[in-house]
């Protein structure tokens, strides 16, 4: 305090009233349900199959340690220093390349959560109509709720989204945006097959929805045969790249290391245009270290380190499955992932899992329940197991555990 400035009695002072100060953006926000349940699980003997994190140990972190080195030689000083928001330029050309579309259709993110919270404030006014999948990733939700959309909810089956219900819907729903998981998706663990993924694309672009894929987890395919996505069949359908009503979303997070939060967006130029807009206003751009890091890794690293975790958590996948199988009550439905990080169970109707939550971490195991994964509420006998951050003798356990569980929920 400048002591030229005379005290302020205390009795004068009041404290602002923060929440009447809050936006209504703010005041629509939510804090996510898998963040709180984490902070329990941070107990040491709570086995978690709640988080959907990757496993640590598979991180190559040797690898990464001599790409920091090569990235720091390479480039100098520059490797520290601000950069363009659109993102490191090999590292845009090598996605690019991959995906069959120049460079300049490609912006580089902080994390896929930032590629749908920017999409979510170009593309969402509000009132505007979104469909998403019931159950849909929790995150997504997050991103998009402050910009006030009107949700509509998918049907979904064990295949993926209802297309039959999708095309009733926008029979008689305007609506201006579709989101969707189709590989492994987050919480279930389903795929859309390859035939409704084609329907899916020619009935949007028929009505003029544009939809956003979400593939963080396309790559770590254990079983089946790989399906295009949605992009792919947006490029194909449309005859040019910026006239796809298809944006891809994906990361690194999954295949390499999810800490150093590179992640990217494919989309026609308009798009791209007020991505990178957005992007300036939010963060500049993604470090520029970080990026250097992960081209770095591209060639040799990554299709090794994608055919280990492939393998580690195929064998976590059935493992899980044998349990579950051994140790769950008749009644209890489940998915069987073919690949991916998370399966699905589905509950006798009675039991509501955010309620046995509480009876589940008395024998020290969690889960993520399944009502906050649905935009419009539901789904309260339904939760979301994840494998991919778990040993055997956890799962062992943990299932164990849980079956003990549900037949004590079921009494």
């Amino acid at each position: 305090m400048n002591p030229m400035t005379p005290a302020r009695p205390a009795a004068q002072f009041k404290a602002p009233d923060f929440t009447a100060l809050l936006s209504d953006r703010a005041r629509r926000m939510n804090a996510s349900a898998i963040r709180e349940i984490l902070k329990i699980t941070q107990q040491p003997d709570i086995i978690s199959f709640a988080g959907g994190l990757p496993a640590p140990e598979l991180f190559p972190l040797e690898e990464v340690r001599q790409a920091t080195n090569a990235a720091l030689d390479r480039y100098g000083p520059a490797a520290l220093q601000y950069s363009t928001t659109e993102g490191h330029p090999p590292l845009r050309e090598w996605i690019g390349n991959r995906a069959g579309i120049p460079a300049a259709n490609v912006q580089i993110v902080t994390g896929s959560q930032q590629g749908l919270d920017l999409l979510g404030k170009i593309l969402i006014s509000e009132g505007d109509t979104v469909l998403v999948e019931a159950p849909t990733y929790l995150g997504a939700l997050q991103s998009f709720q402050p910009y006030g959309p009107s949700y509509v909810q998918m049907p979904t089956d064990d295949g993926g989204i209802d297309l039959d219900a999708l095309e009733a819907i926008l029979r008689t729903t305007p609506a201006k945006l579709l989101y969707a998981v189709p590989n492994f998706q987050n919480p279930t663990g389903r795929t859309l097959s390859a035939e409704r993924r084609r329907r899916l694309v020619e009935l949007t672009g028929q009505y003029g929805v544009l939809v956003i894929e979400d593939d963080p987890y396309g790559q770590l395919r254990f079983t089946g045969e790989a399906a295009p996505s949605l992009y792919e069949l947006g490029l194909e359908y449309a005859g040019d790249v910026n006239a796809n009503h298809v944006i891809y979303c994906s990361s690194f997070s999954k295949t390499l290391v999810p800490g150093l939060r590179d992640a990217w967006v494919q989309a026609a130029a308009p798009i791209i245009s007020k991505l990178i807009q957005a992007k300036q206003g939010a963060d500049l751009h993604t470090p520029t270290l970080n990026q250097m890091i992960v081209t770095e890794l591209l060639d040799e690293v990554l299709p090794r380190q994608i055919e280990r975790v492939r393998k580690a958590y195929g064998e976590r996948a059935a493992l899980m499955l044998g349990h579950i199988e051994e140790e769950f009550p008749g009644g209890v439905d489940f998915t069987r992932p073919e690949g991916g990080m998370f399966l699905w169970i589905t509950l006798p109707g009675q039991i509501d899992s955010t309620k046995m939550l509480v009876r589940a971490l008395t024998r020290n195991v969690a889960y993520v329940p399944g009502n906050p994964f649905f935009a419009l509420g539901g789904g309260e006998n339904t939760l979301r197991l994840s494998y991919s951050n778990a040993t055997p003798e956890q799962i062992e356990r943990g299932i164990k555990a849980l079956g003990e569980t549900i037949r004590e929920a079921l009494d």
